[in-house]
């Protein structure tokens, strides 16, 4: 996700088109899913934005992906466990008792 980014920045630059330092951090944690949500607030209510490197946002970033990965891989971990049940079957024979004769 990160190597885009930088690929479009310097496609961009290329172009003429240069961006501050904190235009780029904006963008990045505009651009993320849903999911990201509670990291982007944190990140935005914890940090100076217009001070906040963009090594450190991609370092914060991807943390929180590691993070992410493990409890996700943790819950289908637990789904995966299963109970077996073991069933017998008894067959009963049919005797037949002789009778005297």
């Amino acid at each position: 996700m990160i190597t885009r980014f930088t690929d479009i920045f310097n496609s961009l630059k290329a172009l003429g088109k240069t961006y501050k330092e904190s235009e780029k951090v904006m963008k990045i944690l505009r651009s993320l899913p849903s999911k990201w949500h509670t990291k982007v607030t944190a990140i935005e209510e914890a940090k100076d934005l217009t001070k906040l490197p963009m090594e450190e946002l991609i370092g914060s970033l991807m943390t929180y992906e590691i993070n992410l990965v493990k409890k996700l891989q943790k819950g289908e971990d637990k789904k995966k466990k299963s109970i077996t049940l073991k069933t017998t079957t008894k067959e009963e024979e049919d005797v037949e008792e002789e009778k005297p004769k």
